[in-house]
């Protein structure tokens, strides 16, 4: 069975939040879905989309795994973000979180190092 991911971020503001995004994510969208919702896609068929939905906007909640956390990190810090926290869990798997400027809550997470 084909699977296609769309994890949604409803934002408040939706030109704010694309300029965030953008840094977060280090690119512009992968495509403008209407003039209040842009998408990223992060992997083949694993997409990442905000929407101007104030009513719901800063109770999103997403963890991203990727490969070499802390070169990520570095390279968001590069475009001027800092994580909001740094965990570390039990099993030594690590996880930065951003929140973005509504407060939704975009981690990124590691293998143990």
């Amino acid at each position: 069975m084909a699977l296609d991911l769309f994890a949604g971020i409803p934002v408040t503001e939706y030109a704010a939040a694309l300029k965030w995004y953008e840094r977060l994510l280090g690119s512009p969208p992968t495509f403008v879905a209407s003039d209040t919702e842009a998408v990223w896609e992060l992997a083949e068929h694993r997409f990442v989309f905000i929407e101007q939905r104030p009513e719901r906007a800063g109770y999103a909640m997403h963890t991203i795994f990727v490969d070499d956390l802390d070169a990520f990190v570095a390279q968001i810090a590069e475009r001027g973000l800092a994580p909001a926290e740094r965990e570390t869990y039990s099993n030594g798997v690590r996880k930065t979180t951003y929140r973005d400027p509504d407060g939704n809550e975009i981690g990124f997470g590691g293998a143990p190092v």
